[in-house]
């Protein structure tokens, strides 16, 4: 399980390019997987619960007590802030696997554009089948953006991803001065609309049948496509970024760097945080369909935050990698376990399955979340005992290599 301390992959031949073995693989990464899928569990939680819209409106004011210190907590902490981890991971993840190919000699683009399709498929199908609140299309579809960037000269990728991501927060700072020329019937009917958008999620998802939240899911999918428009740019610039972790060597060895993570772990963190804080009290709660230069204000302050805490998060979780080494079985299996989290608690509180939608607190959602995410560490463990990747791993390798890899462990697997 454990991976090379090296920057490049080892053991890789010229005339082979395939997918990448246990003992090949980035240890750090791993880890920082892991704990990117329990942030995003703990930020989903709201989404599986309850109607989605709901889920990233800020401090909702409707929970009191301690729920409203866990929604406050989630807000503050988790939101916007491990989204963006995971994403910086993919872009890592992109340019390990074009450092892999330039040493095999193989043609990069033909394995990547299969890869991109693979995740494609798996997210609309997720997207459709599971989940609405799916990440894995946009992954998909903003992956292919990444090819030019591949020649880019290393030292230009983290200037070229913050560009991108605060084009991100400035487009929606002229949203919203956009949105305070409209006239006070539009604005109205943009808030009933929000509202109405709400209540169809509540009734297709409290209490329709399967083929009732399917349909829900494809209203819900062409709204996630039009807010591609803000969120594309800072997935984007996380991917970018996350190239240069990955191209420079930092993840792999971070001893070269110590300037820059104790920078983000003692500088960047902070200041996200105290953003953060100051966009929390300026605007806590952003109702939806309600959106005006004050809530895009908020907004970009927060998405700001959020890279910054993202950074911080990550810099941390190098430098305690090895203390959080028992999450590395659950990001080996990111993506079986991020389509898990989503089988599991719709079956849990859809109408469809157990029917607990909109019956559990906020505090006993994160506590739901951290238990579930327990469980998947263990189950990742003892599969990772006897495989070599997780079951959806396994399936997108096949589709990005176009042949079956050796699914069981062997001997000399480390």
């Amino acid at each position: 399980m454990a991976g090379p301390s090296t920057g490049e992959p080892r053991n890789v031949s010229i005339a082979t390019f395939q997918p990448i073995a246990p003992a090949e693989r980035i240890a750090t990464l791993d880890v920082l997987r892991g704990l990117a899928l329990l942030g995003i569990l703990l930020m989903n939680m709201e989404a599986f619960v309850g109607p989605l819209d709901l889920s990233t409106s800020g401090i909702d004011p409707h929970w009191q007590g301690v729920d409203r210190w866990a929604d406050a907590f989630v807000y503050l902490f988790v939101q916007g802030k491990f989204f963006t981890l995971f994403s910086l991971l993919f872009g890592a993840g992109f340019a390990v696997m074009a450092q892999r190919a330039e040493v095999a000699g193989r043609d990069f683009n033909r394995f990547y554009l299969r890869r991109s399709l693979g995740l494609l498929g798996i997210g609309l199908a997720h997207a459709l089948l599971l989940w609405s609140g799916d990440i894995l299309v946009a992954y998909a579809l903003l992956s292919f953006l990444l090819l030019p960037f591949r020649e880019a000269p290393r030292g230009w990728l983290p200037a070229m991803g913050v560009l991108a991501y605060l084009a991100a927060v400035g487009l929606m700072l002229l949203l919203g001065a956009v949105v305070m020329l409209m006239p006070a019937d539009a604005l109205a009917t943009q808030a009933a609309q929000a509202q109405a958008a709400i209540e169809a999620q509540r009734q297709a998802y409290g209490h329709g049948t399967y083929a009732q939240a399917v349909l829900q899911r494809l209203r819900d999918f062409g709204a996630s496509l039009g807010a591609l428009l803000v969120v594309g740019p800072q997935v984007l610039g996380m991917f970018l970024i996350g190239s240069w972790f990955a191209r420079s060597g930092a993840i792999a060895r971070p001893a070269d760097h110590r300037r820059l993570f104790a920078w983000l772990r003692w500088g960047a963190l902070p200041l996200g945080l105290a953003l953060m804080l100051a966009s929390a009290w300026y605007q806590p709660w952003l109702a939806p369909g309600r959106f005006d230069l004050r809530s895009a204000a908020a907004y970009a302050a927060s998405s700001v935050a959020g890279l910054l805490m993202c950074l911080g998060y990550l810099a941390w979780g190098v430098r305690w990698s090895h203390a959080l080494r028992g999450l590395a079985p659950a990001g080996r299996m990111a993506l079986s376990n991020y389509l898990g989290q989503s089988l599991f608690c719709t079956l849990l509180f859809y109408g469809y399955g157990l029917g607990g939608f909109e019956q559990m607190g906020r505090a006993w959602q994160l506590l739901f979340a951290v238990a579930l995410f327990a469980a998947q560490v263990a189950l990742s463990r003892l599969w990772l005992r006897h495989f070599r990747f997780g079951p959806m791993e396994w399936l997108w390798r096949a589709i990005t290599y176009w042949r079956l890899p050796p699914l069981r462990r062997i001997e000399t697997d480390a």
